[in-house]
């Protein structure tokens, strides 16, 4: 299994009154690294694959340990633990290499910008993901129908 890394950088704007990194910024940092992990098939060799649109259908996330402004950035591991005919599931840490700040999962859906409608995940879409997929990952619900 692969997993897809960005290396996320602190803004001091990301700090609360508290000191460490605001729980709805840990969202902004998952955008970032999900964006980044998507859009890997499409620019190189023109595929419109995710160019299209996406839509977040729900995010769950755990807040671990908080996060205190620094100026390394934060690594961000995304892998797929789900792949539907019309969504997707992705799975997060937020992490350094000794402590993990946050686990999160989101699940999106392909859209069709146009027809304003969510729209089916393609064969070379789907060719991607299988790359990033942990089979060692269940949900709770998976895991009692398996």
């Amino acid at each position: 299994m692969a997993r897809h890394i960005y290396s996320c950088p602190l803004r001091w704007s990301d700090m609360d009154a508290f000191g460490h990194v605001n729980n709805v910024v840990f969202l902004r940092y998952l955008e970032e690294a999900r964006i980044d992990f998507m859009f890997r098939l499409a620019p190189g060799n023109g595929s419109p694959s995710f160019s299209g649109g996406s839509v977040v259908a729900r995010h769950e996330i755990d807040y671990v340990r908080p996060l205190v402004h620094r100026h390394e950035p934060v690594t961000i591991e995304s892998w797929v633990t789900k792949i539907g005919a019309a969504s997707l599931t992705i799975a997060y840490e937020i992490k350094d290499p000794d402590q993990v700040y946050v686990r999160a999962s989101t699940v999106v859906v392909p859209f069709d910008l146009e027809a304003q409608r969510p729209r089916r995940i393609t064969a070379e879409e789907r060719s991607f993901l299988e790359e990033y997929v942990d089979d060692g990952m269940r949900s709770p619900g998976e895991a009692a129908a398996a």
